[in-house]
């Protein structure tokens, strides 16, 4: 009967012990939860980042082919320079994509990392908890269950502690099954690191291959415009060629004013307020320029070199850089035309517009209203023109005025 007391004793002793290892073998809900679903989730996003990279290899300018596409149209300047002009706005929407594509994966790296961060962590401390585990179970050997099994004082109690040990090993097994995924899931994040880094590095190349496409392009377009002026079989004929492109840059805005004061003549005729310039100072257009290339007033010009007026401020600014609003106003014009390239007109009341030319890409349409130091295009060289810049130029009651009058 001693013997038996003692061994209940030992037992229940024994079963305090478990329990409270149990408790501590468990320490706390895992703050990454592992499941199969959540590995195929990762390693489908690493399946997704290896055809990333190979859609970056493959979607890259062949600049050599376009050059060859763009000599059919070499007879007609105007339509070489829209066709030459077409394959920069696609180039810089490529370059566009991927930036953004860049800022999205350096997000992701620093995602991954802390996620990788967390998985290591889970699987360390289900390591050490496993050793413990392991060592409980080698210094109390298989004699502890029987202890237990013998300290039962009836049969239900008998079948209670021996589903006791049925639920202790699955709890075991279960362990080993986290383990087993967590480790899975450590080196899933470590491979889909890998593969966000070979992204962000092909797209980060694919910004400079298409950047030297774009440069290369400018440059073809430059020796092709020099080269026509220099075949107009004379210097008279030349210049008459460049007032005819003036000329038809006018009328074009000519065109736009008058049907905008149409439609106001329409509102005041209406009783309906049209807009007012208040006299404020305008924005700084183009924050990015880097210097004044050309002025606004008589120069020389830069291919037929003869004394001729500019009609707006060139600034000299990298391309894609941020094209502002002046002041606010309505969008009566945002198009594109061969010799402004795409363009932007603005209306801001009072007989007052302003005009941004060459620009790459633009952020606004007609009809648009929008407010003083707004983006609205990105700094190119569309149209005849010969680097990346801002052309802008300022009208006041249908004719150019210094734009200098309302730069703060």
């Amino acid at each position: 009967m001693a013997y038996i007391r003692h061994c209940k004793k030992t037992a229940c002793i024994l079963l305090s012990a478990v329990t409270v290892f149990i408790f501590s073998y468990s320490y706390s809900e895992p703050v990454y939860a592992v499941t199969s679903a959540s590995i195929r989730e990762k390693e489908e996003e690493i399946a997704a980042a290896r055809q990333e990279v190979n859609k970056l290899k493959s979607g890259l300018t062949d600049v050599e082919a376009v050059k060859k596409e763009l000599e059919k149209s070499k007879n007609d300047l105007t339509a070489y320079v829209t066709e030459l002009d077409n394959e920069l706005s696609g180039i810089q929407e490529k370059i566009g994509q991927y930036n953004t594509l860049i800022t999205e994966k350096e997000q992701q790296i620093t995602d991954t990392t802390a996620e990788l961060d967390a998985a290591v962590k889970q699987q360390t401390d289900q390591y050490e908890a496993m050793k413990q585990r392991i060592k409980f179970m080698y210094e109390k050997g298989d004699t502890f269950y029987l202890e237990m099994l013998f300290s039962s004082s009836s049969l239900s109690d008998l079948i209670n502690k021996a589903d006791y040990i049925e639920a202790l090993s699955q709890y075991d097994r279960d362990k080993l099954d986290e383990y087993t995924e967590i480790t899975q899931m450590v080196q899933l994040c470590k491979e889909e690191l890998e593969a966000e880094k070979e992204v962000l590095d092909k797209a980060k190349s694919a910004v400079e291959a298409e950047e030297a496409s774009v440069n290369s392009l400018l440059r073809e377009k430059e020796n092709q415009l020099y080269a026509v002026s220099n075949d107009i079989s004379s210097k008279e004929a030349a210049i008459k060629e460049y007032e005819a492109q003036i000329a038809d840059e006018n009328a074009t805005i000519a065109a736009l004013e008058k049907a905008v004061a149409e439609e106001k003549a329409r509102l005041e005729a209406e009783n309906a307020q049209a807009r007012i310039y208040n006299g404020g100072m305008f924005a700084w257009p183009c924050p990015a320029y880097k210097r004044i290339s050309d002025e606004y007033g008589n120069r020389m010009h830069p291919i037929l070199g003869v004394q001729q007026f500019h009609n707006g401020l060139d600034m000299a600014a990298p391309a894609g850089s941020a094209i502002l609003a002046a002041y606010d106003g309505d969008v009566v014009a945002a198009a594109y035309s061969g010799s402004m390239g795409n363009y932007i007109m603005i209306d801001h009341g009072s007989g007052l517009y302003t005009i941004y030319m060459h620009c790459s890409a633009l952020y606004v349409s007609k009809g648009q209203t929008v407010t003083k130091g707004q983006n609205i295009a990105a700094v190119g060289s569309t149209g005849r023109s010969t680097g990346n810049h801002l052309h802008f130029g300022v009208r006041l009651n249908g004719s150019y005025v210094s734009p200098w009058n309302y730069l703060g």
